[in-house]
Parts: C-alpha cells; structure tokens; sequence
C-alpha cells in the first residue's frame, strides 16, 4: 500500500506543472482522476512526435511528451465548460480529498468550480490552484510560460556564458524547470494541507505559482543579491568562487572538474602530469586562483585535451578529485547507478505494448512507490470512474456520450 493510498485526487491540470504534481501524487499510492477534454484531452497528448512506439516499430498517438507527467492515473473525458459537466465535477468531488487545478484565475469560478463555491459543501477539500502568477497581484490574469517565468524569476540572468566570452547571452535551461519546480512544490503544499486537515479536519486553498517558485528557487543567488545589492552574473559553466570548478573540453568529450580546496586542486595537477602548478603563488590557494583565472584555466584546458573522458575519471576519481562526465540520455539510461537505482521504468501499455519512463527519485522503505499503470489513454476511465464514484447508469452514461458531454 503507497503512503497515499487513502487519498484520491481530482485532476483538472494539463501540460506539465500540474500534471508533475499529480503524478507524483499517484506514484506515492492516491487514486488520480485525470479529467480531460473530450475528443482532445491533454495538450500534451498532441505535442510530438515524438511518439511511443508500437512492437512493430510503427508510432502511436501517445506522445513522449504526455507520457513523461501521466503514469498511474485514470482519464475521464468530461467537458466542465457545460452545466452537466460541472455537476459531475461536484458529484466526483464529493468522493475525493484534493482537487488540483492550472486554469487562468477566474476561469473556474466562472464555472462554479472555484474554491469558495465548493468548500461551502467541502469545509474539508483541499483545493490546490497551480497558475504562472498567483490568484493575487498585477500580474495574476496573466497565462504563465515556463520560458518567460526563467527569465522574469532571474534564473536566466544567471545561465549562460559570460560576457565577453564566445556565444555569451542569457539562457534558459534545457529543461523545463520552472514548470516542474512549481509542481513539485504544489506536491509539498498538498502533503502539509493533508497532515493539518488530518489533525483539524479543515480543508485550505493552495495559491502555487510558476514566478513564487521560480524567485525562491534562486536561494543562494538571491540571497548575495539581498545582502549586496548587486545582481549576480553569468559564469557560464564556470564558478564565481572556487576555481577550477567548470568543465573541461578532453580528447572524445567533456568533464567536469570541480576542486573545492587546495589539496583537490594540487592532486589534480598531479595527475595531470603539472606538479609544479600547485606552487605558483598564482595557483597555489583557491582565492589567489581564483584572481587568476584567466591564466590558470587555458593551461588546465591544454592539459585536459591530452586524455579521452574514461581515461581522466578514471584517474581523478582514483585521487579523490570530484569529477564526471556530461552524459547524453543515451549515456544517462545506461549508467549502470541509474540503472541499479531504477530510474527507468517499462509499463505495459495498451496501443504500444511497453512504454518507457523515467523512474521516481522518491525512495521509501516502507511505503515505496509502485509503478501501477501506464499514463492512460484519453478516456479510458471515464465509465468505470462515473459508474462506480458518481453513480451513472449505463444509459445515463450513453446519453451524455451523445451529446459529447462526455
């Protein structure tokens, strides 16, 4: 039994910041109830290719995209823009203990779907609003985008090479990390609002949003900002304060270096075949290093390329130099502690047969995550879950399949 299994979940999020939230959810044992849109579902499911693919080699129509933030739920097609629709969401909601959310504030309580107009019947719903500016402030109309938010919460300001270098411009991460940041943290904010409804039996309303957790995430960056008042910078993959501490170009690649102290740094040259490096008044403490680093790094960046990549870890991790590769996701999924920590995953899958995932990086002893369901196809629930939670009858069901309520 997951740590959750009590718990069900209506889900009314699409794209990622939401759905990451309510997978996790499910992968931690809640019964998610993933309420989609009939005939189109998910945006996701039409974000590809690229697609999973059938024994035959042959694409689905389920994109990679929708199955990374979608496993161990069960869909329901159900349009909440229509009266009929919004009455099953309040019959469902009377079975479940969250309801999670990501439309533009005042859409659901145009819908009657709000959270003042459900506690009134459900003092102890737990209502969880995920949105890209918060229910409050100038900006809370606003649709929120995981590329504007990096920029806007200062991630970006302090991604990406340094001025005066080749191809120096803010970036953003290749990731969508805003987006799965806030999910995470609506998943945190879920969990506290359980143990105090558990204690209380009050419900509460959770405002997440992309720029919050985005501007907290900053933590160290921001806080040299507030203590100084001045704005860090780019370094690109280079460090502000310990030198070296970067990635080095080598003969088949690149590594990543990163001595925190002046033995690492003296080992380092060692094996690099430069003793006498670790003596230079320049070179030989970390701040004097790091005053200096315009002439240590190029002759560290001649000595890297005279060795493949295995070759250099082999080596620096036989020293005690903290060192790794920067591994591709074909490298990645074979890396045999990737692999031991079972971070991918084969689901059987309806239309594909097998479908791949990435693992959970939660670890429980007691209540560990299971792998229950592939990420379901569009509806595939819907009569089980209306039959048995919101009491429809088979004709019931038909009639609002007619008129595409359903």
């Amino acid at each position: 039994m997951g740590a959750l299994s009590h718990i069900r979940v209506l889900d009314l999020t699409r794209v990622l910041a939401g759905p990451w939230c309510t997978q996790t959810l499910a992968d931690l044992g809640a019964d998610v109830i993933k309420i989609e849109r009939p005939g189109q579902g998910d945006d996701t499911r039409q974000w590809g290719p690229p697609y999973a693919r059938d024994a035959h080699g042959q694409d689905t129509t389920e994109a990679a995209y929708y199955l990374a933030v979608n496993r161990n739920k069960r869909s329901v097609t159900l349009d909440i823009a229509t009266a009929e629709g919004q009455d099953l969401v309040r019959r469902l909601m009377a079975q479940c203990d969250v309801l999670v959310e990501n439309f533009k504030v005042g859409d659901m309580q145009r819908y009657g779907l709000d959270h003042e107009s459900l506690r009134r019947e459900h003092p102890g719903l737990i209502y969880c609003s995920i949105t890209g500016f918060g229910q409050t402030g100038p900006y809370a109309p606003r649709a929120g985008y995981d590329f504007i938010v990096q920029g806007m919460g200062g991630f970006m300001s302090v991604t990406g090479e340094r001025d005066g270098q080749p191809g120096a411009s803010p970036q953003k991460a290749g990731v969508a990390i805003a987006d799965l940041f806030t999910g995470a943290h609506a998943t945190i904010a879920i969990l506290a609002a359980l143990n105090h409804k558990e204690r209380t039996g009050e419900g509460q309303h959770l405002d997440i949003c992309l720029l919050d957790t985005q501007v907290a995430m900053m933590a160290n960056m921001a806080t040299n900002y507030l203590a100084t008042g001045k704005p860090p910078t780019r370094w690109g993959n280079a460090h502000p304060n310990i030198v070296p501490y970067q990635v080095f170009k080598v003969a088949d690649g690149w590594v990543i270096v990163a001595c925190g102290n002046d033995s690492q740094f003296r080992k380092l040259t060692q094996v690099a075949g430069q003793p006498e490096l670790a003596d230079d008044p320049r070179f030989a403490t970390n701040p004097a290093r790091v005053r200096h680093r315009d002439q240590l790094v190029p002759l560290l960046e001649v000595l890297m390329q005279q060795r493949p990549r295995d070759e250099w870890i082999r080596l620096l991790e036989a020293v005690g130099v903290p060192c790794g590769p920067i591994n591709d996701m074909a490298d990645v999924f074979r890396d045999p502690q990737v692999l031991a920590r079972d971070m991918r995953q084969e689901l059987p899958h309806p239309t594909a047969g097998q479908v791949s995932v990435p693992g959970s990086a939660l670890k429980l002893s007691a209540t560990p995550v299971t792998y229950r369901s592939a990420p379901p196809l569009l509806g595939e629930h819907t009569q089980e879950v209306l039959q048995s939670l919101a009491a429809l009858s088979v004709d019931e069901l038909d009639a609002l399949k007619n008129r595409q309520i359903i």
